[in-house]
């Protein structure tokens, strides 16, 4: 066809449309959400995300907060427990009883400042004792090998002036041992019950030391000693042993020996009936400290309180530590020893 018989432009079809080459803002916006629209969701999601965040950081200072409060008001109700126990004494080991019964007192092991058969607790104890009217008679419970000369004398004082003062019986019923400061408190009782194998008597006093001058001669070890005061090196175990010094601690335990044969003697009276071996340091069984004169006679603690007491039911009047007065000691330390530690760091205190 020739170019003069083409139809007019205006008369041709209209010629089909293909898609631009380049993505114009029509098409863009038919396939992609515009950049106004996504900012809006990214900005919400940041801002849910923020506030998880922080609601969760919130909840979880608040329970912090809430086992903070917790654990510290605990800690000051213990404290208060502490305290309240501390300034109350705990009672005996008696148990409210309103009709006759036997008051018991163990004394149990050595006889020492530090052990529970300690003169402060026995003493509290046989207080108690003497003031129930319904204990009919004390009964000491003793199984001791001995101990402080000082803790007994003080207890057997006690015992003395408790016997004037409530005019109530007291008996000793020695079990496996009664000997030394255990037999110096026994013999304030009105009598003296053993099983015919217990071990009673021991009436001495010993002071026991060792000596190492020659083990360090040996191996070249000088001593090097300073005092002020002649004898204030008194029994060092580094240094020979000097006779004006040995015959000082002699005195001194004659001296008590002499006031133990004196509680003894006071005690037990014209029922001695050995000689000298008596106070000697010598023990022996139960049945050779009757016919001494050392004991009364055969017995148990069922059978004083059955048969002596006449009141068969028993009750504990022994004083002990409980579990509060340990917690009381330990937190006593631990807060005795903090305040040191502090001062220390503080230069209060040298290190």
């Amino acid at each position: 066809m020739t170019k003069e018989s083409q139809p007019p432009e205006s008369e041709l079809p209209p010629a089909a449309s293909t898609p631009p080459t380049s993505a114009t803002p029509a098409a863009k916006s038919a396939t992609e959400p515009p950049a106004a629209a996504a900012a809006p969701l990214d900005e919400a999601w940041a801002r849910n995300t923020l506030e998880q965040l922080a609601l969760s950081f919130y909840k979880e200072q608040r329970a912090s907060r809430r086992w903070k409060i917790f654990f510290r008001s605990l800690w000051v109700a213990l404290f208060i427990w502490m305290l309240w126990i501390a300034s109350h004494p705990p009672g005996m080991g008696k148990t409210e009883v309103t009709r006759p019964h036997t008051a018991l007192i163990e004394i149990h092991g050595e006889i020492s400042d530090e052990s529970p058969s300690n003169a402060r607790w026995l003493m509290n104890s046989l207080q108690e004792a003497f003031e129930d009217k319904d204990a009919k008679a004390v009964v000491m419970h003793i199984n001791s090998p001995g101990g402080s000369p000082v803790q007994a004398g003080l207890i057997n004082d006690e015992i003395l002036r408790l016997k004037a003062k409530h005019n109530k019986p007291i008996y000793a019923v020695c079990s496996e041992a009664c000997a030394s400061a255990a037999y110096y408190i026994a013999v304030g009782a009105d009598r003296i019950y053993v099983d015919k194998a217990s071990v009673v008597g021991s009436i001495g006093v010993l002071m026991d030391g060792f000596g190492f001058t020659g083990l360090m001669d040996k191996l070249g070890v000088e001593r090097r000693l300073l005092t002020a005061g002649e004898n204030k090196g008194l029994l060092d175990p580094f240094t020979p042993l000097d006779k004006n010094q040995k015959a000082l601690a002699q005195q001194m335990l004659d001296n008590i020996h002499r006031q133990f044969i004196e509680v003894v003697k006071a005690g037990r009276g014209d029922r001695i009936k050995g000689g000298p071996e008596v106070f000697s340091g010598l023990f022996w069984t139960g049945d050779k400290a009757i016919e001494l004169g050392l004991a009364d006679a055969l017995g148990s603690l069922d059978s004083v309180a059955r048969d002596v007491v006449q009141a068969e039911e028993i009750i504990d009047y022994t004083r002990s530590e409980n579990v509060a007065e340990r917690l009381v000691k330990r937190f006593g330390m631990s807060v005795g020893e903090g305040l040191f530690k502090s001062m220390q760091q503080r230069g209060l205190l040298p290190h």
